[in-house]
């Protein structure tokens, strides 16, 4: 729940496996990243050194763990219903699949606001997080890290990579500007939409390249995944200590049949 050593470690683990899976002849051929996930999308398409985003990667983390804290709410609706939904204060923090969307705010907003959710028979689940991510509460942090990303240089991505800023396809033609990186702090996680930019076709194998299996259940639950569409996870669920080497040899059993 420490916001400066979470985030840190959350992009540590997807970057290695991500070699990993590169060192055993698996290589990325489109990159979507989710929130930090972007950051490992850009080392991996050489649009940063490894050096500079973690470096960067580590000034967010600090500066976010020192603003208020906050809370966030998984809430089982769309985003255009629940944008007539949300109090003042509150944002949508991810669109995570077209059904399952992420609330983020101010921690009594969110709390008085849950009861009527449910009085609505509206799933809400709380989420375990430290502060309101992708919210108006992170704008504090905005003009010292708009000062730490202009130190950054960035170099044209070299592997197709679909931004979860916008959901779409970043221009393989520019540099990352770090204007990108800081509206990223803020504005919503389009999980949804860059996903649905990439899993319509069969031939793509979705591979989740970090902790856990949450990304890989929104994809097999995305309306234009096709009915036989490969979704593998690197490793097991969250919480079940000891099968990391097992999950990882079975997800790549996986992927060899799959060809």
């Amino acid at each position: 729940n420490q916001t400066w050593l979470a985030q840190p470690a959350i992009f540590v683990v997807e970057y290695a496996l991500a070699r990993l899976w590169m060192s055993w002849g698996v290589k990325p051929a489109v990159l979507l990243g989710h929130s930090i996930g972007e950051y490992v999308a850009a080392v991996l398409a050489d649009a940063f050194t490894l050096e500079d985003a973690i470096a960067l990667l580590a000034v967010r983390a600090r500066l976010m763990q020192a603003l208020p804290a906050g809370s966030m709410l998984a809430v089982r609706r769309n985003a255009a219903e629940l944008e007539a939904l949300l109090p003042a204060g509150a944002s949508i923090a991810a669109v995570n699949s077209p059904q399952l969307c992420v609330v983020s705010g101010p921690t009594d907003v969110l709390r008085d606001w849950q009861p009527s959710l449910e009085a609505q028979g509206i799933a809400v689940r709380v989420l375990h997080t430290s502060h309101a991510f992708h919210s108006a509460m992170m704008d504090p942090m905005l003009p010292g890290f708009t000062e730490a990303a202009r130190q950054v240089p960035s170099r044209p991505p070299k592997i197709p990579w679909v931004s979860t800023g916008t959901g779409e396809w970043m221009d393989p033609g520019k540099p990352v500007e770090s204007d990108y990186w800081v509206r990223q702090v803020r504005q919503t996680v389009r999980f949804a939409d860059a996903l649905g930019a990439v899993i319509g076709d069969p031939q793509n194998i979705m591979l989740e390249v970090g902790p856990g299996q949450t990304l890989g259940q929104l994809a097999r639950q995305h309306a234009d995944k096709p009915a036989n569409a490969t979704v593998v996870s690197s490793l097991g669920p969250v919480g079940e200590p000891g099968r990391d080497l097992a999950s990882m040899l079975a997800a790549l059993g996986r992927l060899w049949v799959a060809g």
